[in-house]
């Protein structure tokens, strides 16, 4: 009486895939010398329950040669602790328990907001959810962007969403295009990170508008790299980056009229997100590219055939494109 519990269920169709889970992100990341640790206490009654299930299902995949280990979790966070300390990750298999310790602790510790990170949910039906944290910050972000036009919210995590989004439906549907496209996005995450080409946090510094300009500019660059179709798109918005940068920082530090909160207006929020007018002209002659426009970048961009999502169309992917 007057105590509080919790029950526990787990079924044994989820614990069965993710043992299979763990096994699969060791695999692929085996060759980085990355230990895998299951964070379970066998003195406690749930842990011990799907501690049996582990030991039934770890031995019916292929696990040699990979650096699997099962422990408590005061051990599990200590020896992960350390190889951090010396640079080597570590996958943490900790079902849902731990999960927000591990994708809000570590990334703040690291990077300064959880933001930066994602997590990926693997469902058993085949499909993903991605998910990344501060969302608890964003009504904050709204106000200081109606009433200065400045937006500091970081959108990395959504960056790295869309990237493995990419990636996965690439690999599962047999599309090389698709996965090239998640790769090299991750790239330009990685660049962005590295440059500190992210928001601060006062006003008359570069915002969230910025680092989604830089981002895509990066993402062209190594797009470019391994496919000449997009060297005319890389070379356009490098060429006008210093003219981005100035108009965006130019609308800063006035009121933002976004026509509502919950219901704002979509005309008015696209153009206070979307100020600098050059962007606009080059994104616009790049989906003009896509549906068959006759801009300059256009034409320049869809000279003989290419293929950007396994396609072999001229132009860049169409709306209805990548929804196939």
């Amino acid at each position: 009486k007057g105590d509080v519990w919790r029950m526990c269920q787990t079924k044994d169709e989820p614990i069965r895939d993710w043992v299979r889970l763990a096994v699969e992100r060791a695999r692929e990341t085996q060759a980085s010398g990355t230990k895998t640790i299951f964070w379970l206490d066998p003195d406690r009654a749930h842990d011990a329950s799907i501690l049996k299930k582990v030991n039934e299902y770890l031995p019916t995949h292929d696990t040699s040669g990979l650096d699997i280990e099962i422990l408590k979790p005061e051990h599990a966070v200590r020896i992960s602790m350390e190889r951090a300390t010396k640079g080597l990750d570590t996958i943490s298999v900790t079902g849902n328990v731990l999960r927000d310790y591990l994708t809000d602790l570590f990334p703040i510790l690291e990077l300064g907001t959880s933001a930066k990170v994602l997590s990926i949910v693997p469902l058993l039906a085949g499909g993903g959810l991605y998910e990344t944290g501060a969302g608890g910050s964003a009504p904050k972000h709204v106000q200081q962007f109606v009433k200065c036009s400045y937006l500091r919210w970081n959108s990395l995590g959504e960056y790295q969403a869309v990237a493995e989004a990419f990636v996965r439906l690439g690999r599962k549907v047999g599309n090389d295009g698709a996965v090239r496209l998640g790769k090299c996005l991750f790239k330009a995450v990685g660049l962005v990170l590295e440059r500190h080409e992210l928001p601060e946090r006062r006003v008359h510094e570069p915002d969230n508008r910025d680092a989604n300009f830089f981002l895509a500019l990066h993402w062209a660059q190594f797009l470019a790299e391994e496919d000449e179709t997009f060297k005319p798109i890389f070379q356009t918005l490098d060429a006008a980056k210093d003219r981005i940068v100035e108009e965006i920082a130019a609308s800063q530090g006035k009121e933002v009229d976004l026509g509502g909160y919950y219901f704002f207006d979509y005309g008015k929020a696209n153009r206070a997100m979307n100020p600098s007018e050059t962007l606009k002209e080059i994104l616009g002659s790049i989906e003009g590219a896509g549906s068959g426009g006759n801009s300059a970048l256009a034409a320049e961009a869809t000279e003989g055939k290419t293929k950007v999502l396994g396609g072999s169309n001229g132009g860049i992917a169409t709306k209805q494109q990548l929804a196939q």
